[in-house]
């Protein structure tokens, strides 16, 4: 009888092998939502902000791990640049930039107009405008207003919208477009 090692590959081993590399990669992406797998398994994010001047180049996932410093990073860079205050950002809606920017392929950072807000920021641009949700998810490090400066709102919108996860909203006169980790819905034009 041939030993294992020596054995011609029958349908049954090769599938069996198969089986053990599949249960083996699965645990990568079987969590995962849609959106995220879109992201790739390296996921970047490239960002400016035109209220601080700063500028973002951050590798925050690989293979299957968030990268707890970058994400700090992330978060500070995200920050409410009128007082300073910081709120964790939520992964999800790191990711959800990070897939919409791969699939629209853009080479530009993403121009940050607002990330986290403070209460206190909330409340006052709530005070200027009637577009301003009371309990945002910018309060809760939830959201993100983006602009790319070679792509639409339209296209930009679309793009997040194709993830299929958290609320989308197309601020065209503002030229932004709203991405949060939320429930899934949309709004503006």
């Amino acid at each position: 009888m041939p030993d294992s090692n020596t054995a011609p590959l029958s349908r049954r081993r090769l599938l069996s092998i198969f089986a053990a590399t599949a249960v083996t990669a699965a645990p990568f992406f079987t969590n995962a939502p849609a959106y995220a797998r879109g992201a790739g398994n390296i996921r970047h994010l490239s960002m400016f902000s035109p209220r601080t001047g700063e500028r973002m180049e951050a590798t925050y996932w690989i293979d299957g791990d968030y990268i707890p410093e970058v994400l700090r990073e992330i978060t500070y860079f995200m920050r409410d640049w009128r007082n300073g205050q910081t709120r964790e950002i939520d992964t999800r809606t790191v990711d959800i930039m990070a897939a919409t920017h791969r699939m629209l392929d853009a080479d530009e950072a993403y121009v940050l107009i607002s990330g986290y807000r403070s209460p206190e920021t909330n409340a006052m641009l709530r005070r200027r405008s009637s577009g301003v949700a009371r309990n945002s998810r910018h309060l809760y490090g939830e959201a993100a207003d983006l602009r790319l400066q070679s792509r639409s709102v339209s296209q930009i919108a679309r793009a997040a919208t194709a993830c299929r996860a958290g609320g989308v909203g197309r601020y065209t006169g503002s030229d932004f477009v709203h991405m949060d980790c939320g429930p899934v819905r949309s709004w503006g034009s």
